[in-house]
C-alpha cells in the first residue's frame, strides 16, 4: 500500500523549480532560433563570396569555428 506524502510545506520550492525548467525551455528555443539566424546569415555571406576565413576574422573566431557554426 503507498501513502502520499504531503508536500505542501515544498509548494513554494516546487513552483520555483516550475518557473527556472520554463525559463530554460524559453531560453533553449530562443537559442536554437538565434543559431538557426546566425546560419543563414554566414551562408547568405558565402553565397556573395566572403569566405569562412573572412567571416572567422570579422568574428574573431577560428575557421573551425565558423564551419561548426555553419553545420548546426
Amino acid at each position: 500500500m503507498t501513502t502520499t506524502k504531503d508536500l505542501s510545506r515544498y509548494e513554494s520550492t516546487f513552483a520555483r523549480i516550475k518557473e527556472a525548467r520554463a525559463q530554460a525551455i524559453h531560453h533553449t528555443r530562443l537559442a536554437r532560433e538565434f543559431s538557426a539566424e546566425r546560419r543563414d546569415l554566414m551562408q547568405s555571406l558565402l553565397d556573395q563570396g566572403v569566405s569562412q576565413s573572412d567571416i572567422a576574422r570579422e568574428l574573431g573566431v577560428t575557421r573551425q569555428a565558423v564551419q561548426k557554426m555553419l553545420a548546426c
